[in-house]
C-alpha cells in the first residue's frame, strides 16, 4: 500500500510545468543563475518577499476562505483531506481505515524536539474568521494542533503543515548537527471541489508569514518529480529546485520506490 508520510510536500491535480535545477553549493544570492544556493551562506537578515505581495495584492479565493491554524476540532476533516488528496482512488471501508490511521498518526505523531515548532494550517470556508468565538486556553496545544474550540469553525478545504524540525535537510558539518532558520513544508492539499481557486498560495503565503515569525531565513520542502503541477504552483512562489551534490545521501520523504523528489528552496 502506498502511503504519504509528514514529510511529503506534495500538491495534487495542479497544472504542468517544468523545473530549474540550481547548483546546492551556493545559495548566496539565488535565483541568479550564476550564483546558485548553498545552505551554509543564507542571509542572517530576512528578504522581502515580492510573491507574498503578489498574492496579497491580487488574491484568487473568495472572501469567506480563512487560512488559520488547525484546532482539535479540525482534525476529522483534516484526515479527510489528506486522505482524499492523495489517495482518491480508494473506497470504504479502505478510505475510512486509511482516515483513522491519519488521525492517530496526527494526534500521536507530532512529538518534535526541543526548540522545534511544527504547526497544521487549515484553510476553512463558512468561517466567520477572526470573529469565531473560541473557548479553552490559547496554551493548550496537542503536537501542531490548537486546543481551543468554536462555535463557527467552518469547513476545512486545504491543509498544510509547516515546521522547523529539519528532518528532511541534509545535516551540517561532520557532527550531521541538524539545520537551524530553514523552515519545512509538507502535506499540501486542496479537496477536488475547491482547487484552482488560489487556496494552496494562500497556505503558502501563511506558511512563509509563520516561518518569519519563528525567525527563519528560508523555507523548503520536497515536492514529487510527476507532479509538474506542483513544481509549477512552487516555483510561481518564489521556490527554486535545488540539485543534489552527486554523490551525496541528503534524507527524502520515504514512500514507495518510484516516486522521486525535488529539494525546492526560498529566502525569505
Amino acid at each position: 500500500m502506498r502511503s504519504i508520510p509528514l514529510g511529503t510536500a506534495v500538491c495534487p491535480a495542479l497544472h504542468q510545468s517544468r523545473s530549474t535545477h540550481l547548483n546546492f553549493k551556493k545559495l548566496s544570492r539565488f535565483p541568479s543563475p550564476r550564483s546558485p544556493p548553498a545552505l551554509d551562506d543564507l542571509p542572517s537578515r530576512p528578504r522581502l518577499c515580492r510573491a507574498s505581495q503578489v498574492v496579497d495584492l491580487f488574491p484568487t479565493v473568495s472572501p469567506e476562505i480563512v487560512v488559520r491554524e488547525a484546532r482539535l476540532e479540525d482534525c476529522w476533516e483534516v484526515a479527510e483531506t489528506h486522505c482524499s488528496s492523495f489517495f482518491p482512488e480508494y473506497s470504504f471501508p479502505l478510505d475510512f481505515v486509511l482516515r483513522i490511521d491519519r488521525l492517530v498518526g496526527m494526534l500521536a505523531g507530532f512529538s518534535i524536539p526541543n526548540g522545534c515548532q511544527r504547526v497544521c494550517l487549515v484553510a476553512v470556508v463558512g468561517s466567520s474568521g477572526g470573529e469565531s468565538l473560541l473557548f479553552g486556553s490559547e496554551d493548550i496545544r496537542i503536537g501542531g494542533f490548537d486546543g481551543r474550540f468554536s462555535i463557527n469553525k467552518g469547513y476545512v478545504t486545504g491543509i498544510l503543515t509547516v515546521d522547523t524540525v529539519a528532518d528532511f535537510l541534509p545535516r551540517k558539518g561532520p557532527l550531521r548537527q541538524r539545520r537551524t532558520g530553514i523552515a519545512y513544508i509538507s502535506n499540501v492539499a486542496v479537496r477536488e471541489k475547491y482547487r484552482r481557486k488560489g487556496i494552496a498560495k494562500r497556505l503558502i503565503a501563511k506558511a512563509e508569514a509563520q516561518a518569519r515569525g519563528w525567525g527563519c531565513r528560508a523555507i523548503s520542502l520536497h515536492c514529487d518529480l510527476n507532479n509538474p503541477g506542483a513544481l509549477k504552483l512552487y516555483k510561481g512562489q518564489g521556490f527554486r529546485c535545488i540539485k543534489v551534490p552527486e554523490g551525496a545521501n541528503w534524507p527524502q520523504p520515504k514512500t514507495t520506490p518510484d516516486i522521486k523528489f525535488n529539494l525546492m528552496m526560498k529566502l525569505l
